[in-house]
């Protein structure tokens, strides 16, 4: 995790593509300078989520995100119906808070886009130190708002403003929609696997707490957490997507065309963050008992194959979905991972590496790059990874051994993504 973080900020120098736009933002905490830029971050994550749930609250419709001309049809085309998020209410008990708050966080966002608009003339990164604010009482009153409940009763111009800054910034943020108005990170050890000592946070002090000050900057790593994401009957769920690398020089990449999804044991609830609804390693789900009421189609042993996605997305009126965007989606991110790190890479004839990506989708279906594994587990879980595990170890034996005296043997579901 900790050399993705750093690796695909190197990406803009080596390739045309955005790391924001498949890879959610992080952090390494250790990291005096990135810490600091956490903070701001998370400041104006929060103004942000004020202002969507000012509108919210007055009950004005929900802004498109996904109808930036970004977004392919397909994924433009969906009833949010199919999506259910169990989200809080805004209209707690209790006055609702004074309009000052949310002039406040306008004030801020107009702030931060008027630095995107000075960085693109400058090239200098934007600073998002905003002055006069006093951030200890807005994270007070914007956690009374968010988590508690509390009203709001933004003004008919404030609202104005509201939507029109939002969408201003939905141009300059790709991240903006699947960060939705929690502000609720995530909060990794920099370097272990199958989920040990992952935590979602949703509170500052607390992520600032759990990660004190230490010696090694990558010891702790925080991302933005996808608080929109794609569900199945109000359920998370990620993939697991294998790719082979066959050369870094010239890098030759091998993309799989089977892969599996991980369900998580208990529906998704932003209201609750325990590992059981949003963390979906196999690891930590199977020390999760499932949940009363489950739907009946979700399956008993948590796994399904992508085409049990595929033939789902049909039912829901998303057929063109997997092949349209999710996959070009997990390609060009598996690319532009290996291609920020291949000058780190030492070249080695004759070897290769297989790897295993994970990825969740947002609501529009675009994939989010979460961790690339290095050594991704064999050991059949289901039914489901007990075949694909099996035929992968084979069709990376057709790719490495095979085609070496006959470049024209088939390759199993192995395809051939870039070569230099």
């Amino acid at each position: 995790q900790e050399g993705l973080c750093l690796n695909l900020r190197n990406l803009p120098w080596v390739d045309q593509a955005d790391p924001d736009t498949f890879f959610p933002r992080c952090y390494r905490l250790g990291a005096m300078d990135e810490r600091q830029a956490f903070i701001e971050d998370f400041h104006l994550t929060a103004a942000r989520s004020l202002l969507k749930v000012a509108l919210e609250s007055a009950g004005d419709p929900p802004i498109p995100w996904a109808g930036s001309a970004m977004v392919p049809a397909v994924a433009q085309r969906v009833p949010r119906s199919h999506i259910p998020h169990p989200m809080p209410s805004t209209a707690g008990p209790g006055p609702p808070l004074p309009p000052q708050l949310v002039e406040e966080a306008l004030q801020v966002c107009e702030q931060h886009l008027g630095s995107l608009g000075h960085q693109d003339i400058d090239g200098d990164p934007p600073s998002p130190r905003m002055m006069g604010t006093d951030w200890d009482c807005f994270l007070r009153d914007y956690y009374r708002v968010a988590h508690e409940g509390a009203g709001l009763a933004p003004s008919g111009a404030q609202r104005e403003r509201c939507r029109a800054l939002l969408q201003r910034l939905a141009g300059r943020l790709p991240q903006l929609g699947m960060e939705g108005d929690r502000s609720v990170w995530i909060l990794k050890p920099g370097a272990k696997s199958r989920g040990r000592g992952i935590v979602c946070v949703a509170q500052l002090e607390e992520v600032l707490r759990l990660a004190a000050p230490s010696v090694q900057a990558g010891e702790w790593v925080v991302q933005k957490y996808v608080e929109r994401p794609l569900l199945i009957f109000g359920t998370k769920f990620d993939v697991r997507q294998w790719f082979l690398v066959t050369d870094w020089n010239p890098l030759t990449v091998w993309f799989y065309r089977k892969s599996y999804l991980r369900f998580c044991s208990q529906p998704f609830s932003l209201r609750h963050l325990d590992p059981a609804r949003h963390l979906c390693n196999v690891s930590i789900q199977k020390q999760c008992g499932p949940a009363r009421g489950r739907h009946p189609r979700l399956p008993p042993d948590q796994t399904w194959s992508c085409r049990q996605l595929q033939a789902y997305l049909a039912q829901v009126g998303r057929a063109g979905a997997w092949h349209q965007v999710m996959v070009p989606g997990m390609k060009a991110a598996v690319v532009g991972a290996l291609r920020s790190a291949q000058d780190l890479v030492r070249s080695r004839k004759g070897s290769f590496e297989l790897y295993g990506a994970d990825f969740v989708f947002g609501e529009d279906c675009q994939p989010w790059l979460l961790e690339i594994n290095a050594s991704p587990t064999m050991a059949p879980s289901s039914a489901v990874t007990g075949r694909l595990c099996a035929s992968v170890q084979r069709d990376t034996l057709r790719v490495v051994i095979d085609r070496r005296d006959n470049p024209t043997c088939p390759t199993g579901a192995f395809e051939l993504i870039y070569k230099e």
